[in-house]
Parts: structure tokens; sequence; C-alpha cells
């Protein structure tokens, strides 16, 4: 089991540099940090990954797509430049040094068009599959993020999740689960984790208010126990939002400080998840 942090607990914009977060992340204690790709470009990339080396750290990766790159369009143009973006994103991937890319790849977050649903789902499966091949020559698994409601309509729950993966035929493609999406969305939290099983292959935490973990009143002996029976050994990233006032918080409807401080946040889910989770 490897524990990170996203680096978005330290970030007041998606594009503000990554690289003064390592030292505080390597101080901690963390194994590896979290990136997401928004404002990346091949130079930023390349230097990224030397930086998190250089401080004795591993890193995952996580994106989205824009309206304009959405693999669910019917428009053909911009389902191929969703495509030629995740190429991209998985061989940056690849450059800044990590095996994981995941997220809410399947759609522009926020966008809904539930009446399409069905053949939106079945889109998002043929890019996967289209992607395949990119991701076996890089060694990268891509990880689909089932998020609540009133962040996407495509996918919500475990099973969602899972059924796009196993649609896309490639073994390459898995679940991202992180427990706030599952406290809104699964009736069984247990259930959900033990659904996905081996296409699990990426795992967040934080507690009910995307907060420290184990500071509120998420079910985390059932959460420990579901992964210990499905023997997950993967990534657990903690990722927290929890200050208000900036453009990133305001993004995910963060109007409150949920914790006092960034860093401290940091310190206690680490502790938490290594007391829970080793």
């Amino acid at each position: 089991m490897k524990f990170g942090i996203h680096a978005g607990l330290w970030m007041a914009r998606w594009t503000d540099e990554i690289t003064p977060i390592l030292k505080t992340v390597a101080d901690l204690g963390f194994d590896g940090v979290e990136v997401s790709l928004l404002g990346m470009s091949d130079e930023k990339a390349a230097a990224l990954g030397k930086a998190v080396r250089d401080h004795g750290l591993q890193v995952t990766c996580s994106d989205g797509l824009a309206v304009d790159k959405d693999i669910t369009s019917d428009d053909p143009a911009v389902r191929e430049a969703g495509l030629a973006y995740l190429k991209w994103a998985v061989s940056t991937t690849a450059l800044i040094g990590s095996q994981g890319l995941a997220g809410v790849v399947y759609a522009p977050w926020g966008v809904y068009d539930p009446a399409n649903k069905k053949i939106r789902a079945q889109r998002s499966a043929e890019a996967f599959a289209a992607l395949d091949g990119h991701l076996q020559s890089h060694d990268v698994t891509l990880g689909i993020e089932a998020i609540n409601r009133f962040e996407t309509d495509l996918v919500n729950t475990s099973a969602e999740a899972v059924a796009m993966a196993e649609a896309s035929g490639s073994e390459r493609v898995g679940a991202l689960l992180d427990t706030f999406h599952l406290n809104i969305e699964e009736k069984d939290i247990t259930a959900a984790i033990v659904q996905a099983a081996d296409r699990l292959v990426h795992f967040h935490v934080s507690d009910n208010d995307r907060g420290v973990p184990g500071s509120g009143h998420l079910p985390w002996t059932e959460v420990r126990d579901a992964l210990r029976s499905i023997h997950y050994d993967r990534w657990i990233v903690a990722e927290m939002f929890v200050i208000a006032g900036n453009p990133a918080s305001a993004d995910l409807n963060i109007w409150r400080n949920i914790e006092p401080e960034s860093t401290d946040a940091a310190a206690r889910a680490l502790a938490f998840m290594q007391s829970t989770f080793q």
C-alpha cells in the first residue's frame, strides 16, 4: 500500500506551480504526490518529474476533459479531439514518471445530458478501447472516477465505472473510487468497493465534508475491511479540498474553511491513513 496526497490541497488555482509543494509532501512522509495535468506542458512535465524524483517521491496523475474535447459528443471531430487529448495525457503522465492517470476522463465535468446517457457511455468506452495500445506502450493504467450526481450524470457509482471499464475491453482501464463520492451515491459502501474488485486501480480518501479522513462520519472500518477483502494494494491518495476563498475551491463549492490549515490537514490525514490501512 502506498499513501499519497493530492497537490490541489495547497493550490489556489489549478495552474499554480507544483514544485514548491513537493518538499512539504516529502517532509510529511507521504510516498507520493498526485498532480493534475491542467495547465501542464511537455516542458513543465519533464521538470516536474525530475523534481518529484529529487524529493524521493513517486507520482500519480489526474485529469479531465474540456467541452471541445468531449469523447461523448455527437460531433466526430470533437470526439477525435478528445481521443487525441487523452493520448497526450497518457504520454504526459509517463513523461512525469507516473504509471497511473485517473479522474473524470470520460466526459467534461459538469456537463449533463441524461437523455443520451447510454450512447454517451458507449462512446466513452469506445474511446478507451482506442486508447488501449497507447496505454500499453506507455505502461499507464487509466482510472474512471465515479463522482456524485452534482458533478456528472454519466458515472456516479462503482457499478457504472466498472461497466464502462469492462466495455472498453482494455485491461489497462479500471475504476477510481473516492470515499467522498461513495458517501453520496452508494447505499452500501462495502458492496461498492467489493464490486470493483480487480477493476479498482486507484482510491481517494477524504471524509464526508472533503476534509481529513477520520474527522467525520464515514464508516472507515467498513472501507478498510472492504479494501482488504479484495486485496487492494495500490495507491490510497488523500484528495481534500478544505480552504475557501480561492478559485480552485470555488470550482468545488468549498464556501467555508473545512479545516483550519492545509499542511496540518495533510499531516493528520497521513496519520489516519497509516493507522487505518497499513
